[in-house]
């Protein structure tokens, strides 16, 4: 098999890797937004944003909305959504000690989003079809997946938004004092319930942009969220949490993992050897790869 192996080869299967692997490194910035303030694992990321699939998926098929116009519509819905979930669900367990009632609620608010998707819209995938769909850029001899361009380019942009708002706002800049110390960052005068409702309301933005990328690219059903959470929680772990890039690029890697694995092994173990890097990034590097370790005296 080495014999057939060229350049261009190995560069398709990186660039594929790259792109495919954009999508998790959105749902892990949104996971880390949401554990850095609250400090809980948001297992129903996946489910949000396989809904937020489902939705544009509508628009396209019921108003023939493009799937890329239809974030306009979907961003400020999914943000408001975060904001009335976080205050519904999740406002008084996270004053609770015990944030094990905070993750126990994630887990069945995911059971209900994949039950109610499959009542509403069925167990069947289901696909968005395009004139673009099967569109592809040739460059230097690669052909490049337009839809998974695409993605690439809204993760990117995304990455860049959530910087600027972390590093250039107040409120940004408050999030960022929560999710250090929240303690200290209360003694400030900040007001934790308005921080962590922000941060959630962005990480569900997060997920419609990701929903969107995801709809456009491949088929999917109710019951992909969940899978694509722990995608999401490996590129999270290779990034590190409180790192904004390193969630992006941990998901990058991820996903150049699965497509070398898929290739020169089997597609059946490039999972298995995923969540074997995550296991290996745990207990190795458990503050990931793209964060300062901090060694104690």
């Amino acid at each position: 098999m080495l014999e057939y192996i060229t350049f261009d080869l190995l560069a398709q299967l990186l660039i594929n890797g790259i792109l495919f692997g954009t999508s998790y490194g959105l749902a892990a910035i949104g996971l880390s937004l949401i554990f850095g303030t609250m400090r809980i694992i948001f297992l129903s990321q996946g489910a949000i944003i396989i809904l937020m699939a489902y939705f544009c998926y509508s628009l396209f098929a019921s108003l023939t909305i493009d799937p890329y116009v239809s974030i306009l519509i979907l961003l400020p819905g999914s943000l408001l959504l975060g904001a009335g979930i976080y205050n519904l669900l999740f406002r008084r367990a996270t004053a609770m000690e015990d944030k094990n009632i905070s993750l126990l609620i994630a887990v069945g608010l995911m059971f209900l989003l994949e039950n109610l998707m499959a009542t509403v819209w069925s167990s069947d995938p289901v696909a968005i079809r395009t004139a673009y769909t099967a569109f592809g850029i040739k460059f230097m001899g690669l052909r490049i997946s337009f839809t998974r361009l695409m993605g690439f380019v809204m993760a990117v942009l995304s990455t860049v938004g959530v910087t600027l708002f972390l590093k250039k706002t107040l409120v940004g800049k408050a999030v960022r004092a929560a999710s250090k110390d929240m303690v200290a960052a209360t003694l400030m005068g900040i007001t934790p319930h308005r921080v962590n409702a922000v941060a959630f309301a962005i990480g569900i933005g997060l997920s419609a942009i990701a929903g969107i990328a995801l709809a456009t690219t491949y088929s999917f059903d109710p019951y992909f969220g969940f899978i694509f959470s722990l995608k999401a929680l490996i590129a999270l772990a290779l990034g590190g949490i409180g790192s904004v890039v390193g969630a992006l690029l941990g998901g990058i890697i991820l996903g150049v993992i699965e497509s070398l694995a898929a290739f020169f092994i089997s597609s059946g173990w490039s999972d298995a050897i995923s969540y074997g890097v995550f296991l290996l990034v745990l207990m190795f590097r458990p503050e990931g790869l793209f964060v300062r370790s901090v060694k104690k005296a």
